[in-house]
C-alpha cells in the first residue's frame, strides 16, 4: 500500500514499485484517514498489504499518528518514505516515525531523469521486499515486568570499561528505553552502531541527544571515548576501537552493513578482552552476532534482547544460535542488568587502588 498525498509522487512510487517483479501495489491512499479505512475493511476474504510505504506530511492526520494507530491496532510493516530535504535540515520527523513504530526511513526517489533515480528506486524496492517479510508483534502500553520469566545468571566478575550497543530495525525506540534507564551517572563510555539511511544519521544523533541523558556524537578519527557520551558510527564507516581510541574506515560491508556491529564488537574484544560489555538489540539479519561471540570468547559479557520484546528478532536470534550470548533479556530489564555489573567494576578498581 502506498500512502502519499501528492498524485505525482504517488504515481512515481507506483511506477518504480510495479517495475519490480517481487512487488505489487495493492492499494493507494491520498490520506491517513483513507489508509486506515482501507485497513479496517481487510478480512480473511480481503487480503491486506504486506508492507506500507508511508509519507509523513499528509493532510489531516499526519503519517506519525497513522503509524501509531496501525501499529497499535493491527500491525503492518511500515516503511517511511521521506523527502531528502527533511534530512538536510536535520528534521527529526523521520526519527519520530521510527519511534512511532515504522521499521525504517528511506528517501523518496526524485524524477526518473534524476541521476540518482535508479539507485534510490532499487534501494526502496529492496527494502520494501525485506520489510514485507517482517513478522510484527506489537503490544499496547508498556512492558509488564511480571510477564517475563528471567532466569538468574551467575556473573563472572570483570573489570568492565566500555559498553557497545548494536541495533537496526526497531532500534531507535529500544535505544531511548535502554539509555534512559541507564541514567546520566552511568560510568562507562558507550559505543553505538545503529543501521540507518546515511542521509538521516546526523539528524538521528541530534535527536538522540535530546531524548536520552547522554551526549550523542558522530565519531571522528582518533577520539578517545569518554563516560557520559554515546559515540556513534557515522554513515558508511566502520567503527573500531584500537589502543583506547576510536577509528573509522570505509571497509567492505559485513553482513551487508557498513557500519557493522560485528566490526565494532570484534575491535572491543581485541582491545579490551574481558573488560568489554556488548549488547545486541532488535534488528533484521545477523550483524553483530559474530562480534558478540568474539567478546564472549575474550572473557567479556554479552547480552541480547529477548524475542518477547524485540521488534525484529533477527540479529539477537543469530547471536543466540551461535552461542554468543551470556544472557537474553527483555528490553526493560537490560539496563538493570548492566547497572548491576557497574558497581562490581568500581569496587574492583577501589580494591586495586588500596
Amino acid at each position: 500500500m502506498i500512502v502519499e498525498d501528492s498524485a505525482v509522487v504517488s504515481a512515481l512510487l507506483e511506477h518504480c514499485i510495479e517495475r519490480d517483479p517481487r512487488l505489487e501495489v495493492c492499494a493507494t491512499a491520498a490520506s491517513a484517514e483513507e489508509a486506515l479505512a482501507m485497513l479496517e475493511r481487510t478480512s480473511p476474504e480481503v487480503i491486506g498489504p504486506d508492507v506500507i510505504a508511508m509519507d509523513i506530511r499528509l493532510p489531516g492526520m499526519d503519517g506519525l499518528e497513522a503509524t501509531r494507530r496501525i501499529m497499535s491496532r493491527n500491525p503492518v510493516p511500515i516503511v517511511v518514505v521521506a523527502a531528502s530535504m527533511e534530512s538536510g535540515k536535520w528534521n527529526t520527523i523521520p526519527i519520530e516515525a521510527l519511534r512511532a513504530g515504522a521499521l525504517t526511513v528511506l528517501e523518496k526517489p526524485a524524477g526518473t531523469t534524476n541521476a540518482d533515480y535508479q539507485r534510490v528506486a532499487e534501494r526502496l524496492c529492496t527494502q520494501l521486499v525485506i520489510m514485507s517479510q517482517v513478522k510484527l508483534v506489537r503490544r499496547n502500553g508498556g512492558c509488564d515486568p511480571l510477564s517475563f520469566d528471567v532466569h538468574a545468571v551467575v556473573f563472572k566478575p570483570g573489570v568492565f570499561t566500555m559498553l557497545g550497543i548494536t541495533c537496526s530495525t526497531g532500534g531507535p525506540q529500544a535505544l531511548v528505553h535502554l539509555l534512559g534507564a541507564l541514567g546520566p551517572a552511568f560510568p562507562l563510555p558507550i559505543l553505538l552502531v545503529q543501521h540507518m539511511t546515511g542521509s538521516f544519521i546526523q539528524g538521528f544523533a541530534r535527536w538522540l541527544e535530546g531524548v536520552c541523558p547522554f551526549r550523542a556524537r558522530l565519531v571522528n578519527d582518533g577520539c578517545i571515548p569518554i563516560a557520559g557520551s554515546v559515540h556513534m558510527a557515522p554513515a558508511d564507516r566502520h567503527l573500531r576501537l584500537d589502543s583506547g581510541r576510536l577509528w573509522l574506515d570505509a571497509g567492505d560491508p559485513i553482513s551487508f552493513q557498513c557500519p557493522s556491529g560485528t566490526v565494532m564488537f570484534q575491535s572491543m574484544a581485541r582491545d579490551l578482552g574481558e573488560a568489554a560489555l556488548g549488547v545486541l538489540l532488535t534488528g533484521m539479519g545477523d550483524d553483530g552476532a559474530l562480534g558478540l561471540l568474539d567478546i564472549r570468547r575474550a572473557g567479556g559479557y554479552t547480552i541480547a534482547e529477548d524475542e518477547s520484546t524485540a521488534v525484529v528478532y533477527g540479529m539477537p536470534a543469530a547471536a543466540v544460535q551461535m552461542e554468543a550470548v551470556c544472557e537474553s533479556l527483555p528490553l526493560h530489564t537490560i539496563a538493570a542488568r548492566v547497572l548491576e555489573l557497574a558497581p562490581v567494576r568500581q569496587q574492583l578498581r577501589g580494591a586495586e587502588v588500596h
